[in-house]
């Protein structure tokens, strides 16, 4: 989708738009001429037809920052899982200890490669190499749990579930995006929006001057939301920090559980 291209995106809506706006300077004001008689209450539409636009830019806007908020949460909740996971690694036996704690340090890497890369095809190999090290994480500490049914062991178990669960609801928040119903309305208001603008300009020159001003603000809104709204492009993007700061911890963890 372009909106997964923000800046892209920017050029593409101001350009739509100002090409709105002049249709109604220029085709709509020399075919429909504007009486002062209902002047009146085509700004009464106008205005209206601009709060409506600015209501769904807003609306759209909160819904962009509200999966923006939770996909860092839930980066986080990561880090606290593979964390506390890496600790009750110590509960286990020599052995399996030993693999849990070098799976998920391989893990690890590749949850940090998921936030930082922004390739389509590196994020589908990153995703498929974690799926394989969930398979094998989840395999080492199913050994011992049958081995040794153990309220201890169990806990690892636990640990190691809340390090899946974190990974599927981290990768659930990066598919949650804006509808693209939305994006669709968006446009359309505005477009109706800039086309009433340019149709109620009180003449040619004051209408040229003023007619990118507001094609501009709203594709620079639709950019910024659109930013926001994409997990692997733009410039706002969520940071895998304390993922990074968990890798560089884990050399130097003790071996107390948490």
């Amino acid at each position: 989708m372009i909106t997964d291209y923000p800046l892209y995106f920017f050029v593409f809506s101001f350009l739509l738009l100002w090409a709105s706006a002049w249709l109604g300077l220029f085709f709509f004001k020399k075919h429909w001429i504007l009486s002062d008689e209902i002047r009146e209450d085509f700004g009464v539409v106008l205005a209206a037809t601009l709060t409506l636009l600015g209501l769904i830019i807003g609306f759209s806007f909160s819904m962009a920052t509200s999966r923006y908020d939770q996909r860092k949460n839930y980066e986080e909740a990561e880090a606290n899982a593979i964390g506390t996971e890496y600790l009750r690694a110590d509960l286990l036996p020599a052995e399996p200890a030993e693999n849990v704690r070098k799976l998920l340090k391989e893990y690890l890497d590749q949850r940090i490669l998921f936030y930082s890369t922004y390739n389509s095809r590196a994020v589908r190999e990153i995703n498929a190499k974690t799926t394989r090290l969930q398979t094998q994480l989840w395999t080492t500490v199913l050994a011992p749990a049958e081995a040794h049914p153990t309220p201890v062991v169990s806990l690892v178990v636990a640990g190691m579930n809340d390090v899946l669960n974190s990974q599927s609801y981290s990768q659930a928040a990066y598919w949650n995006r804006i509808p693209l119903a939305a994006w669709v309305l968006m446009i359309v208001i505005a477009l109706i929006s800039n086309l009433l603008l340019g149709y109620g300009s009180h003449s040619m020159k004051a209408g040229v001057k003023i007619l990118p001003i507001l094609p501009m603000m709203i594709s620079i809104a639709f950019m910024l939301i659109a930013d926001i709204d994409s997990p692997h492009r733009g410039i706002i993007k969520v940071k895998p920090q304390n993922l990074i700061s968990l890798a560089e911890s884990l050399p130097n963890a003790g071996t107390r559980l948490p």
